[in-house]
């Protein structure tokens, strides 16, 4: 619309007459921050068109009276179109065009803990806005992820359908999660928090592929991704969204800003999503969707101090009833052996602040603290945890000469108990409760040093204490070379650190019938990372844009910790790796802007993710070698109606078997996920959308025997053992199986429509 692009000023001015031949329009067109010379300004009816000068000024003489179409075109910026009123004498028009490539010019402060230019950061960030995921609604981020090129849900289980994010074929617990900067979604949250966190909540989302663990910790050793909420101030009076889909999926966003007074705004968010519809459309007789009731309530506080010092504080309320099972399970069978059934509690309680001390230096104190409880039931195998993280950085944001320095100093305390061996020991006597305390202080550097007008370096060391582990240190340095303006080159390594609780990250260690073998004292793992970037801009004649993004990536790992479930197929057997683990590959991102209107993002990734131990290496599980992921959309104007069509595809994945006679298929198939979706946006301040998701109707259960192993005996009452545990084949049981639901790589939802209105007041 116009409107999103233009700044007008029209003032109606008294007057006695004037000739409709005389009427003179006078504008100036700018971008964000300084004029544009060159626009190329159309009065489509009357076949008359201007250029802006140097200061970006334009104007048209003895314009008659009339309804007129102005067309404004620049290259490498949006073409504008809109119908204007001409009947009096005109002040200036001030015309404010954005970029083709405005995801560029985004400010980012995931890379390096400041606000900067993304085109001007050392540090190679991808920039995700809450448009780009509107694309391909989702009630939730762990599902909207599933459009960024590199990053992957993973499911994993069939039952429950809790998950991770992988990035470049790394599982979820080596990638840092964080709302506002804040490293509060790890560990537990990781497995059962996420889909709480609802898409109402987000400005934009940035995503680090590789390492960020000189800022950011120990656990940001594969990648990283911030999610950013909204401001206070530029929030809308009032919003809502609501979507259903024909799998009977129902989902409300609601957000309202109050000012309290001139220095006070609140904003509060409201998500609830619903889903009560058993379908068993695999007639295995268990759910092939985890039924959910989930409400979170988010609220963000911005306060207004003298010369515009940050405080804000916002804190976020989730509670989630989930569960997945046999058909006719309820909860009067929770724990039992009756029916069996996976029921999980959550109960999760956030606070995140930013303040800058009064100072005259640029001083920060951030701080966040979650609370959450588990209460779950795997069958008969209950699993309840509590985990507690209070987290709190002071940092010194300094510029000397060409050196822009940040310095800080970080505390962590993370409390973690559970119903598991892993907070257990033995005593002598017999096993005792022995709840995780890790206290976790810190000191960071950073020096980014322009060193010539197109040479940039930043180095980067942190040093952490664990009362546990000891000394941590991961030092970091990264490289930019600017070409020219549209064309540059980062380079970026680090190392990084993390500490494994197999019970929070593995659903496998929690479900089926294995046994939890802990081979040896398990020993932190340690990873080297390096990535290379490059970033391309292209601008056609016709105003067209191209930007093309490629980076290789490289990290090491010693000490890498893997669940070994084929020695023993009735055991996980947790051990540090005797060898090394390595992930390595590439991305392709490309994004294009026409200018007849059509817009498309696309990406290929490329990883070898594998272990090596006793010179012989193994692909890891549940990773694709190839994925690839497209957003196309095109708005027909004279309609007010958007089409997207997003997708993603992937490459086959070795797959978990139980045992040799196991007549699943090792490797999954090649397969996609597409949607097609309608915007209408005609209404004022309404829009209405609709379309339908997994065009494919793709689900995992085809052309396999079955998915859940043992689903007619989930509690394993007829499976008969040998004498050394190995299960025995009968023939009620020719395979040698026990139940088990983690043979899991695609959501279970087959072709389903969707339709929503989404309504903003601003």
């Amino acid at each position: 619309m116009f409107k999103s692009y233009f700044i007008i000023g029209l003032v109606f001015l008294a007057f006695t007459s004037v000739k409709a031949q005389n009427i003179m329009i006078n504008g100036v067109v700018k971008d964000s921050s300084s004029p544009l010379q060159g626009a190329n300004i159309q009065l489509i009816e009357l076949k008359l068109s201007v250029k802006s000068d140097s200061l970006g000024v334009f104007n048209f003489s003895h314009i008659p009276k009339g309804d007129y179409h102005f067309k404004i075109s620049l290259v490498g910026y949006l073409t504008a179109v809109e119908k204007v009123a001409v009947n009096t004498i005109m002040e200036p028009l001030q015309v404010i065009l954005k970029p083709l490539d405005e995801r560029l010019n985004e400010v980012v402060v995931t890379g390096t803990q400041k606000e900067v230019n993304r085109l001007e950061s050392a540090v190679p960030v991808e920039i995700y806005t809450r448009a780009y995921f509107k694309k391909n609604p989702t009630p939730s981020i762990f599902e909207a992820l599933q459009n960024v090129n590199g990053v992957r849900p993973q499911l994993n289980c069939n039952i429950c359908n809790t998950g991770d994010i992988h990035i470049n074929g790394l599982e979820g617990p080596y990638t840092m999660v964080m709302i506002d900067g804040m490293p509060i979604v790890s560990s537990l949250s990781t497995v059962y928090g996420l889909s709480g966190i609802p898409n109402s909540l987000v400005e934009r989302i940035e995503v680090i592929k590789g390492p960020a663990s000189s800022l950011y910790g120990s656990e940001a050793v594969g990648g990283l991704i911030n999610i950013i909420t909204k401001k206070v101030e530029d929030a809308p009076l009032f919003s809502a969204d609501f979507m259903a889909t024909s799998y009977q999926e129902y989902n409300a966003d609601l957000a309202f800003k109050l000012n309290l007074n001139k220095k006070v705004a609140l904003l509060t968010g409201v998500n609830y999503f619903k889903y009560g519809n058993v379908v068993d459309h695999n007639h295995d007789g268990f759910t092939d969707v985890t039924l959910q009731d989930r409400i979170s309530i988010f609220q963000k506080w911005s306060i207004t101090r003298k010369n515009n010092r940050l405080f804000s504080v916002a804190t976020r309320f989730l509670h989630e009833d989930r569960w997945g099972g046999e058909v006719n399970w309820n909860k009067s069978f929770r724990g039992g052996d009756q029916v069996y059934g996976e029921s999980i509690y959550t109960k999760r309680f956030e606070v995140i602040g930013n303040y800058q001390l009064p100072l005259k230096e640029k001083f920060f104190l951030s701080f966040s603290g979650t609370k959450h409880d588990q209460d779950s039931r795997y069958g008969t195998t209950s699993y309840i945890a509590q985990q507690q993280i209070a987290f709190a950085q002071l940092t010194w944001d300094k510029k000397i000469g060409n050196h822009d320095l940040l310095m800080g100093t970080t505390f962590r305390y993370t409390f973690y108990d559970d119903n598991t061996p892993a907070t257990a020991i033995d005593n002598g006597i017999g096993m005792q409760n022995n709840p995780e305390n890790i206290f976790l202080p810190g000191i960071f550097i950073q020096d980014e040093i322009k060193l010539a007008e197109r040479h940039t370096f930043l180095a980067g060391l942190r040093y952490d204490y664990n009362n546990l582990h000891g000394n941590i240190f991961t030092p970091r340095f990264a490289y930019k070379y600017a070409i020219n303006n549209n064309n540059i080159l980062r380079l970026n390594a680090g190392t990084g650190f993390r500490v494994v609780n197999i019970f929070t990250e593995d659903h496998a260690a929690l479900t089926g019938a294995r046994e939890i073998v802990i081979a040896n004292e398990l020993r932190p793992e340690r990873t080297y990372n390096v990535n290379l970037n490059y970033l391309k801009k292209l601008y056609a004649l016709n105003g067209s844009f191209f930007g093309i993004d490629v980076s290789s990536f490289y990290t090491y790992f010693n000490n890498r910790i893997i669940g070994d479930f084929d020695t023993n197929p009735n055991q996980i057997i947790y051990d540090n790796l005797d060898g090394f683990a390595v992930s390595k590959g590439f991305t392709f991102n490309l994004d294009v802007a026409l200018a007849n209107g059509l817009k498309a993002t696309t990406g290929i990734t490329y990883q070898d993710v594998s272990f090596t131990e006793n010179k012989i290496k193994q692909q890891q599980i549940l990773t694709e070698k190839f994925s690839g992921n497209w957003a196309i959309s095109y708005r027909i104007r004279k309609l007010n109606l958007g089409i997207d069509y997003t997708g993603n595809i992937y490459s086959p994945m070795r797959l978990p078997l139980i045992g040799s006679l196991d007549p699943r298929n090792p490797y999954s198939p090649t397969w996609s996920i597409q949607n097609i979706q309608l915007v209408y946006s005609g209404f004022k301040n309404i829009e209405i959308y609709g379309g339908v998701k997994n065009l494919l109707n793709f689900t995992p259960n085809k052309g396999t025997p079955f998915i859940i192993a043992r689903a007619n005996d989930p509690f394993d009452k007829q499976v008969q053992f040998a004498a050394n545990g190995q299960v025995l084949a009968t023939a009620d049981n020719p395979y040698a199986l026990t139940f088990d639901p983690n043979y899991v790589y695609a959501p279970n939802q087959g072709i389903r429509g969707f339709f929503g209105v989404r309504l903003t007041l601003k």
